[in-house]
């Protein structure tokens, strides 16, 4: 049931000003379909409804480690070879994997069923840390919560930062985490004065993004040594403070290229960047075009 309110709360209607999705739940025998909740849902939707899906995510179920029906198989791979995107959330890569969808892949999963999956389909290159995979026209995404990192990494591969940010906004949630980020976290919220000050230092370095916000600031505003904020750091999100730095400046590059017709020179110094050649090669590295061209893909702003 979680899953199914991932998915429905991330592609569910946010309002007119964002997009909205035709969604549908489906199964290979429509009727009553048990949950682990005990509540049964009504599916009416047969697996002919993927014929016309541009997105196609498999949820998990409490089944996975016995082989999908044929015609489950069958309907994914036509999906894959139309040209649909097809995801999997949590155990629901094991169906990805039967369907032979990832082999030659990376793919991930639920952490505690990763090695589950290596030894079942030696093909695919099992990755048990990433929050989710994005290989192209499959996806693949961690269990749990992490469903909602995939769904809003789909939206801001797809619509862009400030839709996947605005969707995140609206169910309160943080907008971007990187595929590569920890599952699971040694220290997932605050838990003493230490770490109220870490939250503190982080929603200053959001608010200050132009500014260079080397590691040793950082600290001394947490009242920290390097060394002590580095691991605190760590611990807290899940990766070090440069990775969260640079995704959060070329998160907030996105939405200002989406949004606003500023030039490139003034969005880098706005993100921190010293120059616009920063910028760009770090936006080619990171997102695989440059600036202006990703701004093209989103906006009419030449």
């Amino acid at each position: 049931m979680l899953a199914v309110g991932i998915v429905t709360e991330v592609f569910g209607p946010h309002g007119e000003s964002l997009p909205g999705f035709d969604l549908a739940l489906c199964t290979d025998r429509p009727g009553p379909v048990p949950t682990d909740l005990g509540v049964p849902l009504t599916i009416t939707h047969g697996l002919d409804r993927l014929a016309s899906a541009d997105l196609v995510i498999v949820l998990p179920c409490a089944g996975f480690r016995t082989p999908p029906a044929p015609a489950v198989l069958d309907a994914l791979s036509a999906a894959h070879q139309r040209g649909s995107l097809v995801a999997a959330h949590c155990v629901g890569a094991f169906v990805l994997a039967a369907a032979g969808l990832l082999d030659g892949r990376r793919a991930t999963t639920h952490w505690r069923f990763a090695g589950l999956l290596a030894r079942r389909h030696p093909n695919v290159t099992v990755e048990p840390d990433a929050l989710y995979i994005d290989e192209g026209r499959i996806i693949t995404g961690a269990g749990a919560a992490a469903g909602f990192d995939l769904c809003l990494h789909l939206l801001r591969r797809e619509y862009g930062a400030a839709v996947a940010n605005a969707v995140a906004r609206d169910v309160v949630l943080p907008s971007h985490r990187d595929g590569g980020q920890a599952q699971y976290l040694a220290a997932p919220v605050p838990e003493d004065c230490r770490d109220e000050r870490l939250a503190e230092v982080l929603a200053w370095a959001r608010e200050n993004l132009h500014e260079p916000l080397p590691v040793a600031e950082l600290a001394r505003r947490a009242v920290m040594s390097k060394r002590s904020f580095a691991r605190r750091f760590t611990a807290a999100t899940g990766t070090t403070p440069h990775a969260w730095l640079r995704s959060l400046r070329l998160s907030s590059a996105e939405e200002l290229l989406e949004t606003t017709d500023l030039p490139v020179e003034e969005i880098a110094r706005r993100v921190g960047y010293g120059s616009a050649a920063v910028l760009r090669e770090q936006f080619v590295r990171r997102r695989g075009v440059p600036p202006r061209s990703y701004r093209r893909s989103f906006t009419n702003t030449p």
